[in-house]
């Protein structure tokens, strides 16, 4: 009787493969409420690079509870290009966006990781290398590494799609990492960049 259920569990595993869908997201950048640390708008982004290992736009897997995919997640633009647009959305808010022309600083960097998996419990990472450079001269003057992780409590099947959860924690995930870069006291007073607290009015923005 082993051979048969082995031989039927085999099937349905083949099975459910075969039926794996693929969701695309945007992810956003909200900024944190109330106050934030504004700075010098002395600073502009340039394009990230992603180290990950993957495709492009790839986010990351629904699984069931034996670890069988479903669904694909993937991002509408390459993820490089979101780790860019975060950064550039950070520093809008904190009046720290500069033009081109007149920054000082460049800030740029590799994705190492940035993911979105759930197994049993929805969950979203992120992890950057994130590099302050000197716009005169080229000069790397600041590099750190950053992360940003979120979870969950665990999914429900047959609760609805877990696809929009999984983009919230990614997304707050990599706001996190991001907010940790550009808050980060020993950059700051490395560069003298300033340490005011505003309020803010920062709408979301897609990223």
């Amino acid at each position: 009787m082993l051979r048969p259920i082995l031989l039927f569990t085999s099937i349905i595993a083949i099975s459910l493969c075969s039926c794996t869908t693929t969701s695309q997201i945007s992810l956003d950048y909200v900024s944190g409420s109330g106050r934030m640390l504004q700075g010098s708008a002395e600073f502009v982004t340039q394009p990230f690079i992603d180290r990950r290992d993957v495709g492009p736009n790839v986010l990351g897997t629904v699984r069931t509870q034996l670890g069988t995919p479903i669904e694909n997640v993937q991002t509408r633009v390459p993820v490089a290009q979101i780790v860019t647009n975060a950064f550039g959305h950070a520093l809008q808010a904190r009046k720290m966006l500069s033009a081109k022309s007149a920054a000082r600083y460049m800030i740029t960097g590799e994705v190492l990781d940035l993911q979105c998996n759930l197994l049993v419990r929805p969950y979203g990472y992120a992890k950057l290398r994130v590099n302050v450079i000197e716009a005169g001269t080229g000069r790397i003057v600041h590099s750190s590494i950053y992360e940003g992780e979120r979870q969950s409590g665990a999914y429900i099947p047959g609760s609805g799609t877990p696809v929009p959860m999984l983009g919230d924690l990614t997304s707050g995930a990599l706001q996190d990492a991001v907010d940790q870069a550009l808050d980060d006291p020993s950059m700051r007073a490395q560069l003298g960049v300033g340490r005011s607290m505003e309020s803010s009015n920062w709408q979301p923005g897609v990223i």
